[in-house]
């Protein structure tokens, strides 16, 4: 229990994870961005850690971020830093001030930042752009002069955003440097509108290739689906007239078949799954521009949905055609599997049936042989009896002749023992 305020009550104990939940609201804030910036913004996949941002940090004699943190900005004098760790990637702000008068694109933020600490960053980069940002002038924009000049003649994308306040260009592709080029003009913004209006721009193109992992990972998938949907195709031909001898191997044959489509989609469902959150957050970042047209350009909106909806779309329908081929497998080896069982019942009552026959086979041959044991019993008992009844008859004691004995003991001798007999039989059956 906890006391609350001045008031001494007491109070249940907080939730370990409520104050991390809670700040999670405020993480990765949006910077305040002057009238006239320059940014340059680095994506890296796979580098996760914040060793990089704490050697920098050494270097400019300031404080690291904190164990664990998973954003930290900070002025450095020369520039200022802006650090951001996500699930899967890693990208870094640059920020300078510029001169008004200054021509876009003439320098770039980055060139403010030790070339041999950019050197030593890991991981790869995935998104990598300058942005300049400066006033919008008085008078019309010339969209073919820009274009010329500071888009190597590219086609522009283009439009006013957040209702009139700023308008933005790009080509959406790598220059001479390996980066992209974002122009951004502002009138009358608030700092951190500013901020957050670049940010949605370069988010978008973040999402965008991120999402476009999938699509790429699916050209590579798609000749391993065909060659998973011929061997499925092949082998149902075959059980269509494959008899007993030859269902093991065709089940054998699915297996190994259903082996690889299993790996295969636990390799692929993250980075499928990936995608699906990714182009959804595209689609948020464009809506939160509010776009108004520029005569004669592409929206953002316009050229990332003509884009990026067609490669997701390839995606999910190679998501869909992997797990309706894994349907299948296990479709086709659970009807093999009972063929196989249906044909292994079968010998196992042919096998019985064939124990039933020796057991019957044996059983008479007890019969018999029980028979005959009787008969040998019973012909040595008599013939006992006869030394008996000889030796009676010598010494007068019997009155009647020892073959009229030996001949009436017969009967009750063989009585006597089919008596014996059937009684130790019955007793080693209730043993």
């Amino acid at each position: 229990m906890k006391t609350f305020g001045t008031s001494g009550k007491s109070l249940p104990t907080d939730h370990p994870e409520r104050f991390a939940l809670m700040n999670e609201a405020h993480a990765r804030p949006t910077e305040d961005l002057p009238k006239r910036a320059r940014i340059s913004y680095i994506v890296l996949f796979g580098e996760l850690g914040a060793d990089p941002v704490s050697d920098l940090c050494a270097r400019y004699e300031c404080e690291p971020p904190e164990d664990g943190a998973n954003h930290f900005s900070v002025d450095l004098g020369p520039f200022r830093m802006k650090w951001e760790r996500h699930t899967e990637f890693t990208r870094y702000w640059f920020f300078v001030s510029a001169e008004p008068k200054e021509k876009p694109f003439s320098t770039f933020a980055l060139a403010a930042v030790p070339q041999d600490w950019l050197s030593g960053l890991s991981g790869e980069i995935m998104v990598a752009n300058h942005v300049e940002l400066l006033p919008l002038p008085a008078g019309k924009l010339d969209e073919a002069k820009l274009g010329k000049e500071f888009f190597d003649g590219n086609m522009l994308i283009g439009a006013d955003l957040t209702g009139g306040l700023a308008r933005a260009y790009s080509d959406f592709r790598a220059h001479a440097d390996g980066f992209g080029r974002v122009l951004v003009y502002e009138r009358d913004m608030a700092p951190r509108q500013r901020g957050r209006t670049v940010q949605r721009l370069l988010e978008i193109d973040t999402y965008r290739m991120l999402a476009l992992l999938a699509f790429a990972m699916t050209r590579r998938l798609a000749p391993l689906l065909s060659s998973f949907e011929q061997e499925l195709t092949g082998i149902t031909a075959e059980m269509r007239g494959a008899d007993e001898t030859k269902e093991p191997a065709l089940l054998d044959r699915l297996t190994l078949l259903h082996a690889d489509i299993v790996q295969e989609h636990t390799r692929t469902q993250f980075r499928f799954s990936a995608a699906r959150a990714y182009s959804q957050l595209v689609e948020e970042r464009i809506s939160e521009l509010r776009e108004h047209r520029i005569e004669g350009l592409q929206t953002f909106g316009e050229f990332i949905d003509r884009r990026l909806t067609p490669a997701m779309r390839t995606c999910e329908a190679a998501a869909n055609r992997l797990g309706t081929i894994s349907e299948r497998v296990a479709r086709a080896t659970q009807l093999l599997s009972t063929r196989v069982d249906i044909s292994r019942e079968k010998q196992n009552q042919a096998l019985l049936e064939s124990m039933n026959r020796r057991a019957r086979m044996q059983l008479r041959l007890q019969q018999t042989v029980e028979g005959l044991s009787i008969a040998a019993i019973t012909y040595y008992i008599v013939g006992l009896v006869n030394y008996m009844a000889k030796a009676l008859k010598t010494s007068g004691h019997l009155p009647w002749s020892e073959t009229v004995v030996t001949a009436a003991s017969i009967p009750i001798v063989a009585l006597v023992v089919a008596w014996g007999t059937h009684r130790v039989k019955q007793s080693l059956n209730e043993d």
